[in-house]
Formats: C-alpha cells, sequence, structure tokens
C-alpha cells in the first residue's frame, strides 16, 4: 500500500477526524515541521570523557567556565489573570452582576469582565447572542462550539445552518428570533461543561431571558432544558410538551423543550420529532400574538 493509496487517504481522514473530536483542532505553525529530518540533520555527539584516565595517557581537565557576577535573567512573562475555581463565591458574584445590569449591553460589558469562570481563560471569544432582542421568540443551547468560539456568535456552524432551516420551515429566521447559550464560553476540546461551571453561568442567561423578555422559549437540548426548567428528565421525554420558565422576576414564559441540533445531525430520523415541536411552537406564537 503506498503512501497515496486510497486507503491510506482513509486512514488519514480518520485520524484528522478523531484529532477534532478530542478538541486538537488548530494548527501549531503554518507549515509542517519533518521531525525526521530535524533529527538526521543534528551533529553527531561525542561521547563523554572517562572519569579515569587510561594507563599511559595523560589526565585532561576541561576548562572551567566562565562565572559571572549578575548572570542574566530572562524577562518576566505578562501577567495573567488566574482561572478561578468554581465555587458559591464565584456563583454569588455572577448573581449580583447580573442583577445590576438593566440592559442588554450592560450584561454583556459585565459578562465580558466577569473572571469567575475558568472556561473564560481556554475560550477564544464571548459568545453573547445573535438575533432580534425585540424577538417574540428565544432559543437557547447549550454551549459555543469551535466555529461559534471562533466568530464570537452562537449556532453558526453545521447546527446552526440546520438551526437556520428548521427556523425557515416555520416561517421564521434569524431576525425574528434571539439565540443564545446557558455557556457563553466554550468548554475545551467540546466537553460537557461541569454543574459548576453551568451554576456559574446560570445567572446570565436567566438575567438574559429576563431582559429580552420573549413570549416563548425554545430549549434547544437536554442541558438548556434541565438548566432553565429545573427539571431532571431526558430530552426525549421532555421535548414535545410546554413547560414553564420562571424569571427571577416571577415572570412565567411558555417554554418547548426540543432537539438540538447537533443532535438532529447525528439522528437524522429524529428530525420530524424537531419538526413537531417548531410547529407548536409556530401555533403558539400565533395564539399570543393575535
Amino acid at each position: 500500500m503506498t503512501a497515496a493509496s486510497p486507503d491510506h487517504r482513509a486512514d488519514l481522514r480518520d485520524i484528522l477526524a478523531f484529532y477534532a473530536e478530542a478538541g486538537a483542532d488548530e494548527a501549531l505553525a503554518e507549515e509542517p515541521v519533518d521531525r525526521f529530518a530535524a533529527v538526521a540533520s543534528r551533529p553527531a555527539q561525542l561521547p563523554e570523557p572517562s572519569a579515569r584516565a587510561e594507563p599511559g595517557l595523560p589526565t585532561t581537565r576541561p576548562p572551567a567556565r566562565a562565572r559571572t557576577e549578575n548572570p542574566p535573567r530572562s524577562a518576566p512573562a505578562p501577567a495573567r489573570p488566574a482561572a478561578a475555581v468554581p465555587d458559591e463565591a464565584q456563583a454569588a458574584l455572577a448573581r449580583e452582576l447580573a442583577g445590576k445590569a438593566s440592559t442588554l449591553a450592560e450584561l454583556h460589558e459585565a459578562m465580558a469582565s466577569f473572571d469567575g469562570c475558568n472556561l473564560k481563560f481556554t475560550a477564544k471569544n464571548l459568545v453573547f447572542a445573535d438575533g432580534n432582542p425585540e424577538a417574540d421568540l428565544m432559543l437557547v443551547g447549550e454551549a459555543p462550539g469551535r466555529d461559534e468560539d471562533l466568530e464570537g456568535l452562537p449556532f453558526v456552524g453545521r447546527s446552526g445552518q440546520l438551526l437556520n432551516r428548521m427556523l425557515a420551515a416555520v416561517g421564521l429566521d434569524r431576525n425574528s428570533a434571539y439565540i443564545a447559550n446557558v455557556i457563553p464560553w466554550r468548554p475545551p476540546g467540546n466537553r460537557t461543561p461541569t454543574p459548576h461551571e453551568t451554576e456559574i453561568c446560570r445567572p446570565f442567561i436567566e438575567r438574559q431571558i429576563e431582559l429580552v423578555n420573549p413570549k416563548v422559549l425554545v430549549n434547544l437540548g437536554g442541558p438548556s432544558a434541565k438548566t432553565l426548567l429545573n427539571t431532571t428528565e431526558g430530552i426525549l421525554r421532555l421535548r414535545g410538551n410546554w413547560r414553564v420558565h420562571t424569571t427571577p422576576s416571577g415572570t412565567a414564559i411558555p417554554a418547548m423543550p426540543t432537539l438540538h441540533p447537533a443532535y438532529l445531525l447525528r439522528t437524522p430520523a429524529h428530525k420530524r420529532l424537531a419538526w413537531r415541536d417548531f410547529i407548536e411552537v409556530k401555533m403558539k406564537l400565533r395564539s399570543l400574538q393575535g
């Protein structure tokens, strides 16, 4: 089998797919490095001199290294805020900052300056929201992925493209909806956020929903539904059934849990279930707008 054979290319695709799933999705350099050539180009190392001289040969001692009174020191690295350990103090601070925000712009500023979630230090961008904040419909997912982290917008990758088609199927688009996530920073390697990380970020998304004040809320996926509807039921049991999200100020918002677009990409047969859910959402919006 040669390097250009179809089987070899298939193996390479599998390896690249494995790396992407593991979170290794960015190159460290613009050009590949041939490590074998680098090793071959190194000069041969001379053997270490023996500690004991051979008979008949004079002993020699390597010259001592010149000493300097003040050896040079490398410049200190620029200071970077230490990653926070998730705890109740950070969650309390998040609740305080979220409660003080009276507009979405103030909430965005508060989240951008908040250092209490360790996910912030591995993410590239804060993923706040997209769409129309005046819309009657708000959709909330779990956390950003790689594409979302790079662009700073929710649902812009393959899942976002499917979500756009789902909205279009019921006569909606991003101009008639507001889209956000429970977690505004991408977890490294797209891992599942920990319960502590979710609790720290919960006050921000709850305040975001409260400020948008949509007529209908759609929970995209189980984590969003469990966090915002205070339930432990699985998404396949939750979906298709109207629930209620209650804001911190006590406003009750009809909520429809449905399947996450990423799940639908892996399980296309369940798209029909999400279609039914979005039809329910469309009918609910019509009834509330009328």
